[in-house]
């Protein structure tokens, strides 16, 4: 098989969902007999292993929690057959120069649109407008240097395509996930480790607490529902939203950031897992609480549009309609039992195996062209 080079702007021990898929992607190209090296900024409190290529890195000052890492090449991954880039930035910079300098061809995958974050780095929305045209043509010089790019979902295809103008081919690859992992398991000790045994019904949301999430949203539709709300994760809104459950009188619990081995049972434990955020690029989450039979009431606005599917995975609310939320909600619970079983004969779809196949093709395509 063929060597990667991978270069990410995000990997562990930072929690979110692309460094989970890198990760998936390179166990399982490991498992298949192949070499997948990954270069990532550095960052306390992990321990690389083979493989793995730690660069130096500076803290982000607009976004807590990530790293801005230096465009490094190391010389242990010069050798690679295939560049893969998963950033456009700092550390994805070294890719393309890599894959230059080498001749070799380079892929990227397109996870985050990053115009969607401009609200973090502008001061007021005349200036937000210009970050978010100059983050795009940005992207889309990036990404037109490479010799194919991966899209999660259709709808973030067509974002490539019809809004940042994109000329490089797409190829839609969903993200996959273990589906070793993420099935229906007890929950009792789960339960009681969190202070969880009073609660009768749970709906919950797991990842980064960021404002372009809407999380707020989640408080707000719960407030005249009969719930506990259950918030995995954390992030930059989560003093925010602690204030506003208190002031809406939201019976809300915040466990903090859950090891990776913990989330099927957090999953299971909870009757719908709610998702208002319109700005993911597929929503693995939403797909992991799926196959762990637990329906998932989503945005209908970005990839969500497509992860949820009404009636069979859960169901879609407009996006920052609270009252519709809480409909949404309402509707997921009482057809709980029948979802159940509906997403869990959806899960076999799902499987980081399948997107690992369509991730090979697309390796052999460009390495013929």
């Amino acid at each position: 098989m063929r060597s990667v080079a991978v270069f990410t702007d995000t990997y562990l021990p930072t929690v979110n969902g692309v460094t989970y898929t890198v990760k998936a992607w390179r166990d399982c190209w490991a498992e298949r007999g192949g070499r997948m090296d990954v270069v990532y900024p550095r960052t306390d409190g992990y321990a690389p292993r083979a493989g793995e290529y730690p660069v130096s890195s500076l803290p982000f000052p607009f976004y807590p929690g990530f790293r801005l890492g230096a465009p490094l090449i190391p010389q242990r991954v010069r050798d690679a057959d295939i560049v893969h880039a998963h950033t456009p930035f700092a550390v994805g910079l070294a890719g393309l120069r890599l894959a230059r300098k080498r001749d070799r061809p380079l892929v990227a995958s397109y996870h985050t649109p990053t115009a969607e974050y401009a609200d973090y780095v502008a001061p007021i929305e005349s200036v937000e407008t210009g970050i978010e045209r100059v983050s795009e043509r940005y992207e889309r010089w990036f990404l037109d240097h490479a010799d194919a790019v991966l899209a999660p979902s259709e709808a973030t295809a067509t974002h490539l395509t019809d809004t940042v103008g994109v000329s490089t081919p797409v190829t839609v690859i969903p993200n996959g996930i273990d589906l070793t992992q993420f099935r229906p398991v007890d929950t009792a000790a789960f339960r009681a480790r969190h202070g969880l045994d009073d609660a009768e019904t749970l709906v919950g949301y797991t990842g980064r607490h960021g404002y372009e999430k809407r999380l707020q949203d989640i408080v707000d539709a719960a407030a005249d529902l009969d719930v506990t709300v259950v918030f995995g994760g954390d992030g930059p809104a989560r003093e925010d939203l602690e204030r506003r459950a208190t002031e809406r009188g939201v019976d809300a619990r915040f466990l903090g950031f859950l090891d990776r081995e913990e989330l099927p049972a957090f999953y299971s434990a909870l009757d719908a897992f709610v998702f208002p955020s319109p700005v993911e690029t597929q929503g693995l989450v939403a797909l992991e609480a799926n196959a762990c039979g637990t329906p998932v009431v989503g945005a209908d606005e970005g990839a969500l549009e497509d992860t949820v599917e009404d009636g069979v995975t859960g169901y879609h609310f407009e996006t920052g309609d609270v009252a519709s939320f809480r409909e949404s909600i309402r509707r997921t619970l009482d057809e709980r039992e029948r979802l159940r079983e509906t997403c869990l004969e959806q899960r076999e779809q799902h499987g980081v195996d399948q997107s690992v196949d369509r991730l090979s093709d697309v390796y052999d395509r460009v390495s013929r062209d």
